[in-house]
């Protein structure tokens, strides 16, 4: 971060601040709403609370981002205040704070963070990143990396994971695994290993659509880890490779595939 230039004694320049970001907050709950926006006022942020979708339509023209919570009382959703937002005033970001997966990706907001997986520093980086909107370059966020990274990290970021789809096309891939594999991470979703790495990656078509039809776990030791032939410095090492079923973002039915090093002695089980 720069910081502003200080005023010395004799100048003349002021130093001005930068406007700070004006934040509405929708939320029933009242203890949500004021945890949130002590927490958002700590970092800098105008909080503009609301306890309903008629509050915040009246708020509507002082705001810069909206941080709306799905299910409101009353028979009343975040998702109705966003897409009023956004015919209103469509260049402010939305964010959607929900506690469940059921809904699909897409809707007028920019933003769907999951609540209960969900950190403050999670809700801190989409309020920064949504700034960038604000001022006029677009952003794009997939709600899907979200939630597949929130896998990853419940698993280790130690550990190289991949998850796929039932026809085996990549969807997500790890820091750890895009390192190993030799590409970006925005590399892997939509492609196929079979198909882009047939001479480096063993063949794992027919064991991610037998573990999504089956939905049962394969679990593999071997020398050879991901790949066909083991690297030069990975003779001696025993990895563990576990692919298991899991319910993608969209109801559709995924293979997690994960794989570690159990051992790099000599004598590692073969």
């Amino acid at each position: 971060m720069i910081n502003p230039p200080e005023t010395r004694s004799g100048d003349s320049s002021v130093s001005l601040s930068p406007p700070r970001v004006r934040v509405l907050l929708l939320d029933d709950e009242p203890d949500n709403l004021f945890l949130r926006a002590t927490i958002l006022r700590q970092h800098g942020y105008d909080c503009v609370p609301a306890s309903s979708i008629e509050e915040a339509t009246a708020l509507f023209g002082g705001i810069d981002i909206a941080v709306l919570d799905y299910h409101l009382g009353a028979g009343q959703f975040g998702t109705e205040a966003a897409a009023l937002l956004r015919r209103s005033r469509p260049h402010v970001p939305i964010i959607i704070l929900s506690a469940t997966l059921e809904h699909i990706f897409g809707g007028a907001e920019d933003m769907h963070l999951l609540k209960g997986y969900s950190s403050v520093e999670d809700i801190l980086s989409a309020l920064s990143s949504l700034e960038a909107k604000r001022r006029g370059a677009p952003v794009v966020v997939d709600a899907r990396d979200f939630f597949y990274s929130r896998i990853a990290m419940a698993i280790g970021s130690d550990v190289l994971v991949q998850i796929f789809d039932s026809r085996s096309i990549w969807l997500y891939c790890n820091e750890a695994a895009a390192e190993y594999l030799g590409q970006p991470r925005d590399w892997f979703p939509g492609r196929s290993p079979a198909a882009e790495m047939p001479t480096f990656m063993r063949d794992w078509s027919g064991i991610i659509q037998t573990v999504s039809h089956t939905r049962e776990t394969y679990l593999d030791r071997t020398r050879r880890g991901l790949l066909n032939v083991p690297k030069p410095d990975e003779q001696n090492i025993t990895w563990s490779v576990l692919a298991f079923p899991i319910t993608l973002h969209d109801n559709r039915s995924g293979v997690v595939l994960t794989a570690r090093i159990l051992d790099r002695s000599p004598s590692a089980y073969v």
